[in-house]
């Protein structure tokens, strides 16, 4: 996340409006377009940001529901009404969390660049990437 632009305050959620959060980001996002097996399935288009730059509504945290696979490290959060998994804690950034771009309510985000993540070869992505810089405030 660029720290010489000044961050806006957006808001999102899940579908059904029970899981809600606020998260610090610029107006015009950098996102990440990942083809690892569950992003290509939901189509993920995201953006990431430092853990500091998210926060939950505590009346969301019941819920929600958590699915790990593979190297468990990535923490995907669905809501367990409606599904829709708005946020996550990414592997390549167990420091901040992933926010899906679509997930925001409207008018306050734009989408600036999207940078490919070929998550089919992730060690290699990771490296080549400077993914891990997304999250570094």
């Amino acid at each position: 996340m660029a720290t010489t632009e000044e961050l806006v305050t957006h808001q999102g959620g899940c579908h059904c409006k029970r899981v809600r959060w606020k998260v610090r980001a610029p107006s015009k996002v950098v996102c990440w377009d990942c083809n690892c097996t569950i992003c290509l399935m939901r189509q993920n288009l995201h953006f990431i940001v430092p853990a500091s730059q998210f926060e939950l509504e505590k009346s969301s945290e019941e819920w929600l529901t958590l699915y790990t696979f593979e190297t468990h490290q990535a923490k995907h959060l669905f809501c367990k009404v409606c599904g829709i998994l708005s946020f996550y804690v990414p592997r390549s950034n167990p420091d901040g969390y992933a926010v899906t771009v679509r997930c925001v309510d409207p008018g306050t985000i734009e989408i600036g660049r999207i940078h490919t993540f070929d998550g089919q070869n992730w060690e290699s992505s990771y490296s080549q990437s400077n993914i891990s810089a997304s999250s570094k405030q």
